[in-house]
Formats: structure tokens, C-alpha cells, sequence
């Protein structure tokens, strides 16, 4: 068969096998697997693993466009954000789509769509955010599936959330019906705006005491009042960056009762503990939730393993150092957010693969294949096989770098792993056949990256 591009002489690998395999590409999509393949272009693949593009299904990339009056943005857009996922082997994304104030859901998506066509690179997926929930903002979420737009975003973390329950349970239901699944930032919102208030009476309210203003507890709580709110509505949720061994447990148990409860945690909690928010620069690993106990780091890594927890993600909300470091920062104004697209891939393989924690099959289900199940991009994305997208990428295991963020594609400036020395980094990164990432470094074109319309969410668990 004759194809644009073959990918030659590396171990394919997919939740399912690994196996030496040549990858025929033609129009974008995989036409051929094994056997002969002639092509006008060939990547040598040679002693490196082929994995399915990274699909990081949590980021948050601004506008380029000027900013709602009094909101702060964070420093990576479409474009710069694109860049970095590229240089780390993702080639899917998943927006965080904000209302602004007055907004509906669609225009909130229509601006974010109109700055993805103008910057993205990779091909990505927006998640509402529902953040005023009026009648009219669920009466909306009903029409999103049609839209091609199956998530729905939710902060228990908002001081006032309570205030809106009713509407927030009547939108997740209106979620379910559409086949959308809910993503939960599950922190208590009220417990948390007291111990702000308490550290701040004490005079304790520094970002050293960061850790304190949000407890395990205001975490597991939280947690636990959405698989209850998920079981009043039957809405499948997704529990996003998930940090701590009560609120896994919490998680473990629902699944066991057969609710559709899935789990994401991020790099954060997989590398650092809360001891590094006393150090003097400690502000620059501030995140929601924040750092947590080394018997934390160690439940998770458990829990990626046993596959209690389905896929790690980043939650890209990068600052400048500058901003991340500002002095009149205190635990209720706290800029949180770390830049990690291009650290994703690499760090888990380095110090998951490589140390023997998680095998490489876990290594492409938790960096690909299930959120691809779970959000509806499967298998267009998430996996190679005849027919899926062309989203390639050739690792190589033994290139060894030391992390320094000031040369990374982000415009953070900095990483918060800045000095590790890392081992598995991309040869290539290929995105609807696209090479987007040779030995130049990223090769692709502002705005090729496209909108996935979304079918409905999986009714059972990967």
C-alpha cells in the first residue's frame, strides 16, 4: 500500500500489546499496520517505543484576545500551549472553557473556538464551565451533547457554592440526560473560605501556610458529597486532580458500589510533597489542591497501578515565577497553577516506567487511551489501529535530559522540576500524520490544530 509516511522499526505499544510493527499513514489516518509499506517519507524509529499521542483532557489555555475587565490570565495560550504539548508527545488537549460574567455557555465556547482555530496546533476539546448556574444555564446544558460538546466543568472549590446547589444537581442532571460527563473539582468551598478566614485572623495567611487553608479533609469531604450528588442524579463524573488517600478511598469505594466514578490526579502529587511550601520559593508549587504527605504520593502511585485512578493529566494553569512569587500573595489570593504539558509524558515514564511502578501499557492507558474512552474520542484518538487519527508518538527511552523551564516551550518560564535530569523524552511527535516534531523541534503550523466533536460519554468504566 502506498502511504505518506511510514513510522519504521520501533515496539508499538497500546493498553492491549506491544510488538514490532511499522505504521502506515496516508490522509492523516492509519491505513496499514505490519507487512510492506511503501511511503514517501519514513521516520526511523529505531530502538524506540510508538506510543498513541498523549492526550492531556485537563489544561487551561487563555486567549490571546484581551481579557474579561478584572480577570487574570494565565501566561500560556493556544499557541504557546500547543508548543509545549507538541515537545512533550500530547497531541490532544482539553480546554477549560470559563463564562465570563453575563455569559452563556455558548459564548463562552464560541470565543474559545474562534482562538483555538487562530493558535492551536494539536487537536483539542473545550469543557464548559459552569460557574453561574441560572435556569438558563442549564436549560443550556441540555443542548450541548447536540453541540458536540459532551462535559460539563463544576468547582465545589467556589466559596458560594452552596448557595447554588439545587441549580448545580439540576445541571448535572440535565448533563446526564445528554450523555456529558461531569467533570468535579472536589474541594469544600465553605470549609475552606473559614480556614482562609482563620489563618487570616491569626495572622498566618502567608503562602508557607498554604497546605492548612486546604486540608485533606476539605478535599475527601468534597469527594465524597459528589459521588452522592452523581448517585441523586445519575450523572457520570470525573473527578479531577485528585490528591490525597482519603479522597482515592472515597473513590474506591463508590466504584466498587458500580458508580461511574473516575479518577484523574496530576504530576504534582506524583513528584513533591508539601514539605516544599516552606521553602523560600516555596509559592511556585502552590496548585488546588495543594501538595500533600509522602503517604499520599505513595496511595497514588498505588492507585495508578491498580487502576483505581484512570488517567494523569496536568491541569496546565501556568504563571511567570514573578506572579507565582509576588510577596502580597496571601492563601486566599494564591495564583495556583504549574506549567506541566511538556514535563507530562516524560516524568511519568522516567519515574514510572523506568523505576518499574507502572508497566508501559498502564503508562499509554493513563497518558491516552482512557480519557479517550471516557470523553467520547475513541477510537479516533487514544489508540493505534487501522482507522484511528494518525497521533503518533516515537519515544525514545534512553534520551536523557535535565529539566530546565526557562528552554521549554512555555511561558512560564520556569518548571517546578527545574534540575531533574529525566530519561524518555519524544524522537517525534506526529499529529494527523502531521510530523509536528522532529530533530528541528516543533515543525507544525499555527492554527492546523482542529475541534473533536464528541459523542456521548462511556457508560462503563475503562
Amino acid at each position: 500500500m502506498d502511504c505518506d509516511l511510514v513510522v519504521k522499526g520501533g515496539t508499538v505499544v497500546t493498553p492491549a500489546s506491544r510488538g514490532s510493527v511499522d505504521v502506515g499513514i496516508r490522509d492523516g489516518k492509519i491505513v496499514q499496520l505490519g507487512g510492506e509499506v511503501r511511503a514517501r517519507r519514513t521516520l526511523n524509529a529505531g530502538g524506540c517505543y510508538v506510543f498513541p499521542g498523549g492526550v492531556d483532557i485537563h489544561v487551561h489555555l487563555s486567549q490571546a484576545a484581551r481579557p474579561e475587565p478584572g480577570r487574570e490570565l494565565w501566561v500560556d495560550d493556544f499557541y504557546s500551549g500547543s508548543q509545549a504539548a507538541i515537545a512533550g508527545g500530547v497531541t490532544t488537549v482539553g480546554n477549560m472553557t470559563f463564562q465570563w460574567a453575563g455569559d452563556r455557555l455558548e459564548g463562552a465556547l464560541a470565543r474559545d473556538l474562534e482562538a483555538a482555530a487562530r493558535d492551536a496546533m494539536v487537536d483539542f476539546v473545550l469543557h464548559p464551565v459552569l460557574t453561574e448556574p441560572t435556569p438558563a444555564a442549564v436549560r443550556e446544558v441540555a443542548g450541548l451533547a447536540a453541540a458536540g460538546h459532551t462535559s460539563l466543568k463544576i468547582f465545589m472549590s467556589r466559596d458560594n457554592f452552596d448557595a447554588d446547589i439545587d441549580m448545580y444537581l439540576r445541571a448535572m442532571r440535565a448533563a446526564a440526560e445528554g450523555g456529558l460527563m461531569t467533570l468535579m473539582h472536589c474541594e469544600d468551598g465553605a470549609l475552606q473560605r473559614f480556614l482562609k478566614a482563620r489563618l487570616a485572623e491569626e495572622g498566618r495567611d502567608a503562602l508557607a501556610h498554604y497546605a492548612e487553608s486546604r486540608p485533606t479533609y476539605t478535599e475527601s469531604a468534597a469527594t465524597e458529597r459528589a459521588i452522592a450528588m452523581a448517585e441523586a442524579t445519575g450523572a457520570p463524573i470525573y473527578v479531577v486532580h485528585l490528591s490525597s488517600a482519603e479522597a482515592l478511598d472515597r473513590c474506591r469505594r463508590a466504584r466498587t458500589r458500580g458508580l461511574p466514578v473516575y479518577v484523574e490526579t496530576r504530576p504534582l502529587y506524583l513528584y513533591l510533597t508539601k514539605e516544599r511550601l516552606e521553602e523560600p520559593d516555596g509559592a511556585k508549587y502552590t496548585g488546588a489542591p495543594p501538595l500533600r504527605e509522602m503517604t499520599d504520593v505513595e496511595a497514588i502511585w498505588a492507585g495508578l497501578r491498580s487502576g483505581d485512578i484512570q488517567s494523569v493529566c496536568t491541569d496546565h494553569a501556568p504563571w511567570s515565577l514573578r506572579q507565582k512569587l509576588d510577596p502580597s500573595l496571601t492563601v486566599a489570593t494564591v495564583r495556583n497553577g504549574v506549567a506541566d504539558l511538556e514535563t507530562l509524558m516524560p516524568m511519568l515514564f522516567s519515574e514510572g516506567v523506568r523505576t518499574g511502578r507502572i508497566t508501559l501499557e498502564r503508562f499509554v492507558e493513563l497518558t491516552s487511551t482512557n480519557v479517550a474512552k471516557l470523553f467520547g474520542l475513541y477510537p479516533q484518538k487514544g489508540t493505534i489501529a487501522v482507522g484511528a487519527d494518525a497521533d503518533l508518538v516515537v519515544w525514545d527511552p534512553e534520551r536523557s535530559r535535565v529539566v530546565d523551564g526557562a528552554a521549554m516551550h512555555s511561558r512560564a518560564g520556569y518548571s517546578v522540576y527545574d534540575g531533574w535530569r529525566v530519561t524518555g523524552w519524544p524522537r517525534y511527535t506526529v499529529s494527523r500524520g502531521d510530523v509536528v516534531l522532529d530533530e528541528t523541534g516543533v515543525t507544525a503550523e499555527r492554527g492546523r490544530g482542529r475541534w473533536l466533536r464528541r459523542g456521548a460519554v462511556r457508560s462503563s468504566p475503562p
